[in-house]
């Protein structure tokens, strides 16, 4: 063996094995630290980990991870209060109150102990850019910025520090704190120092026996394809059978209404609007029995471009607001004894399972349609299967009058633009505020949906449009509308985007449009527009631009007293009025 010893690489090799044992032992050391000394962190120590996490990975090269260094006081105890507000919601989350005095109990950050605060963060403006490593999924841009906190980290142990990783925080209120560009996207915040325990050389949650971390990783070998059949695909959509009413129902419906003692057509849109609930119904004395309005939230990949005000993170704030009974649609549905579902079609993020919240999750969000699909065909299908059985669930509690609304960061731009491609209405006069753009953040959102469409070069069909542009939302609220008018419900449209997932229906099969009340006219600028293409009258006119479904509960006392005068309003004959000479 002594022969070997002189192998001009052998002690290169012996160096590489040596390094590798350390790495070993520097993956074991790495914590998530929450107890830190009060030494302070050298410029060259953060220097060499920041220089570590520019090396890590970046998928395709986007290049997106931002660093922001935080040392000031005040800004710390700032940003501790962001993390109170959040984390007190988070607890009272926890349905055992064994587990929640356990986790009330745990030190989960370090915010103002810790010497240095790191933001790491990703730049959503390289997506505006072809990148090679953003085809598939915007989300890479976040990967890649995972990938240089783990090299910062073990960077951190290797040099005798350690970083904790703050998570609970309301992001939103957080970028605005610190003041950071729109299209710069927080990752988390990190406290860096000098650790004051190893922990018993186990993570904290462990120690303080939260949760035991098994002694390998889960590993599952994948052998086979798993092949699927693809969704059959009907000519010209889904496959739905009306059963057309052939009596003389609508006469009759007329008769009653102009019977009542008042001229004829006093009531304007009211006697229009009891006429279809008879039809719709099928009787001369309609009722409105459990009506319910279902909320469908999901992401758009398209909102990583900056076409709304507020970042992707709100659709996850928003929905968890709703599930806490703060949002208006809570406020409006409790006023008028609407029942409230609210699903999730697609929403970035991962739901507590007590949370009482309807799980049609398709992805975490679609894919951005700048250069590519949305979605497949085979997910497309999938939300209208999804969508439709959400409203025959609904329907089996007893109920026949449904409502939609919808919750989706930049929503609005994929509505716009599946707008003016399904109705060849040109792209300009479908785009508008939206969650309150204006002036050049305006005008930037119109020149990327100009180029999603200019870049589109699939088939000129509308599944083909609903798949390229769509969102799982919106998709799915058309597959429950097919599946309302199927069942013989009533179907209560909102604002724009549900109109939107209207028109996708009724291009579909035209005749849910018996079954459709139209609430109202949104403020938003394609609404007037999609209506009259539609040629539908709306109810209210509001200026509303909501969403969420608030449009149909605030129209609902107008669709009960169309009820009430069909129903109880007194004839001519039994009131003993002159009629019309």
């Amino acid at each position: 063996m002594r022969q070997y010893l002189w192998y001009p690489g052998f002690h290169y090799i012996l160096k590489r094995i040596d390094a590798m044992l350390n790495l070993e032992e520097l993956f074991k050391a790495r914590r998530d630290t929450r107890h830190f000394k009060k030494d302070p962190v050298p410029d060259e120590v953060i220097e060499k980990a920041l220089g570590a996490g520019h090396a890590a990975p970046s998928v395709g090269l986007t290049d997106a991870t931002r660093y922001y260094v935080i040392r000031d006081e005040n800004i710390k105890k700032e940003i501790k209060k962001v993390f109170e507000e959040y984390n007190s919601k988070a607890a009272a989350l926890i349905g055992n109150e064994g587990q929640k005095a356990l986790y009330n109990s745990l030190k989960l950050e370090a915010i103002i102990d810790a010497p240095v605060g790191l933001l790491v963060c990703y730049d959503r403006s390289v997506l505006n850019d072809f990148t090679i490593g953003t085809i598939a999924s915007n989300d890479t841009i976040k990967f890649s910025a995972v990938c240089a906190v783990q090299n910062i980290w073990l960077s951190l142990t290797a040099q005798g520090y350690s970083m904790g990783w703050v998570s609970i925080l309301n992001y939103y209120k957080f970028k605005r704190l610190l003041g950071l560009p729109e299209e710069i996207e927080p990752l988390g915040y990190f406290c860096l120092g000098k650790p004051a325990t190893d922990y018993g050389q186990q993570p904290m949650l462990q120690q303080s026996g939260w949760k035991n971390k098994p002694p390998r990783p889960h590993v599952t070998e994948v052998s086979a394809v798993n092949k699927y059949p693809e969704p059959a695909r009907e000519p010209g959509g889904l496959n739905y059978t009306d059963n057309y009413n052939e009596n003389d129902l609508p006469a009759q419906l007329q008769q009653l209404i102009d019977d009542k003692t008042k001229p004829a057509g006093s009531l304007g849109l009211l006697e229009v609007l009891a006429k279809q609930l008879g039809m719709v119904f099928n009787t001369l004395q309609p009722e409105i029995i459990n009506p319910n309005i279902i909320v469908f939230a999901a992401d758009h990949g398209i909102a990583q471009h900056g076409v709304s005000n507020y970042p992707a993170e709100v659709t996850r704030q928003m929905v968890n607001n709703f599930l806490e009974g703060g949002a208006a649609i809570n406020v409006f549905c409790k006023q008028h004894d609407i029942a409230l579902k609210i699903v999730d079609a697609g929403v970035n993020y991962d739901f507590a399972p007590n949370q009482n919240i309807v799980n049609c999750k398709i992805a975490k969000g679609t894919a951005s349609f700048i250069n590519g699909p949305a979605m497949s065909q085979a997910e497309l299908q999938l939300c209208f299967e999804k969508g439709a059985g959400v409203a025959r669930s609904v329907y089996q509690t007893g109920c026949n009058t449904i409502g939609f609304g919808e919750m989706g960061i930049g929503n609005t731009s994929s509505a716009s633009v599946l707008m003016s491609v399904l109705c060849k209405i040109p792209l300009i006069e479908c785009i508008g505020k939206g969650t309150g753009v204006e002036n050049e953040k305006l005008n930037r959102k119109i020149e990327l949906l100009q180029q999603a469409v200019a870049n589109y070069s699939g088939h000129a069909d509308e599944l083909s449009y609903m798949a390229y542009f769509g969102g799982f939302e919106l998709m799915q609220i058309t597959g429950a509308i097919l599946e309302a008018k199927n069942k013989g419900m009533l179907i209560l449209i909102d604002g724009f985007i549900v109109t939107v997932a209207f028109l996708c229906a009724y291009l579909i099969n035209p005749s849910v449009k018996e079954h459709a009340v139209f609430c109202h006219e949104s403020g938003e600028k394609g609404h007037k527009l999609l209506l009259k293409w539609l040629d539908a009258e709306p109810l209210l006119h509001l200026k509303m631009r909501l969403g969420e479904g608030s449009g149909c509960a605030v129209a609902f006392p107008v669709i009960k007293s169309a009820l009430c005068f069909l129903n109880e309003m007194a004839s001519f004959e039994s009131a003993a009025v002159s009629n019309k000479t």
